[in-house]
């Protein structure tokens, strides 16, 4: 497959410019960074340059506005869609693309949950077979995710090509999953995330939002602490993606994609994260130039300073991880059972569990649920999180015995565990030595 011009629609957003220089970047292709502002998108093409660090792309690169759009179609080989996660306005946009999209082109969805059935439907039949959904994650430079979702009206043999083409020319890690809310990757790991505010709400007393991530930090085999991952993405990104996935799931885990109450206030006043300097954390920068790091405390409803927790079973992993035992570190966690160690390997077994229930679902081969939370999170893979608990003690026994009683009863537990195989990744690179 040979892709020389692509469009971008929503180029002026985050993922719309990055993903633009991926494609003019990796894929040396011809882009038009289409915006509803001319000037947007000259500031979009800039940063696209910028986002994989090859200025030398920007000649590849044109900035473009709606009133060009036919034209940019009608040119392209491969039209991305990547506006806002709206259903209503990406129909319009795949009512404009269809006009003038060439019956060889290509049409995609970056979107990162809504049904890419519906939005093919909105194409006319011949074009149909060539929709399909291609979700990248932020940023897609260093996240090399890419879940790429087929229809019962798509081409697969041009699903197979276009494939092919994301992964040998753009670099990017293939899962080809279901057409299923949030697909697999924001499935899993927006279930843990979300599941992990529950615990802040519920442990308020005990420190909430920086006391979970001090016991679900890095040395629990994640670069980010989910709460921090949540601030990070924003959240009303957060709260979209759980809503959609409340209101269009049914499985065991149903009740953690309830959004907590704090969540849905701070949302409500406007404090969506990291782009808006105030969520679950926030920084304030003083005169002098001094910065104070501080955490949203759910029982005062006000931002403090952030608590260096102590909890010995961490600091005892830490330890450990940082001369490469790794397991005396994961025997630690096991054998200790102090309320934050047992509430750590509850979240690693049902984050095993969940994964494995969700792949089943929405992938097609056990070790997809592996490669989306390695590529897209940069999360030690549910089944590299069994190998690792698994040099310690037998894992399938270790989830009979430490699993949620409420859970165990919920599920088909043999059926799951029957599933747990050898994990591609390995589990060390991701167990980092610090809180």
């Amino acid at each position: 497959m040979k892709i020389n011009t692509v469009t971008v629609i929503g180029a002026n957003g985050t993922m719309g410019q990055n993903i633009s220089g991926i494609f003019a970047s990796f894929g040396n292709a011809k882009v038009y960074m289409v915006a509803r502002d001319i000037k947007k998108a000259e500031v979009a093409k800039t940063k696209a340059a910028l986002s994989v660090k090859a200025a030398s792309i920007a000649n590849r690169l044109v900035a473009a506005e709606y009133s060009m759009l036919e034209r940019c179609v009608a040119e392209s080989d491969l039209i991305f869609e990547a506006v806002f996660e709206d259903m209503e306005i990406k129909k319009q946009v795949a009512d404009m693309v269809a006009k003038s999209m060439k019956s060889d082109s290509i049409a995609c969805s970056g979107t990162s949950g809504l049904s890419i059935t519906t939005l093919a439907e909105h194409y006319p039949e011949n074009l149909r077979s060539r929709f399909f959904g291609v979700h990248m994650f932020n940023p897609p430079y260093s996240l090399n995710l890419c879940e790429l979702t087929p229809t019962k009206h798509s081409n697969m043999e041009l699903c197979n090509e276009l494939g092919e083409y994301l992964q040998n020319i753009l670099y990017r890690t293939v899962v080809l999953v279901k057409d299923s809310p949030a697909f697999l990757g924001n499935r899993i790991g927006f279930q843990f995330v979300n599941e992990v505010m529950q615990y802040a709400e519920k442990y308020k007393d005990n420190g909430g939002i920086d006391y979970m991530d001090a016991i679900l930090g890095p040395f629990s085999g994640r670069s980010m602490a989910p709460l921090v991952t949540a601030d990070f993405v924003g959240l009303d990104i957060h709260k979209a993606i759980i809503d959609n996935l409340y209101d269009n799931t049914t499985d065991y885990a149903h009740e953690t994609f309830v959004l907590p109450v704090f969540a849905a206030k701070l949302i409500n006043e406007g404090k969506l994260g990291k782009k808006a300097n105030g969520g679950l954390y926030k920084t304030e920068v003083y005169d002098n130039g001094l910065k104070r790091r501080t955490v949203y405390d759910i029982g005062s409803d006000t931002y403090r300073d952030i608590m260096s927790y102590q909890f010995p079973f961490a600091v005892k992993m830490i330890k450990n991880l940082r001369i490469g035992k790794y397991q005396d570190a994961f025997r630690i966690l096991i054998e200790n059972y102090s309320a934050e160690a047992e509430l750590c390997l509850q979240f690693l077994l049902k984050y095993v569990i969940y994964s494995l229930v969700a792949t089943e679902r929405v992938g097609y081969d056990i070790h997809s649920a592996d490669h989306v939370m390695a590529t897209g999170f940069n999360w030690c893979p549910p089944l590299a999180i069994a190998d690792a608990l698994g040099t310690v003690t037998d894992f399938k026994q270790l989830v009979r015995d430490r699993l949620d009683k409420e859970i165990r009863e919920s599920i088909d537990l043999e059926h799951v565990l029957a599933q747990v195989a050898p994990s591609k990744y390995d589990y060390r690179p991701f167990f980092k030595a610090k809180r």
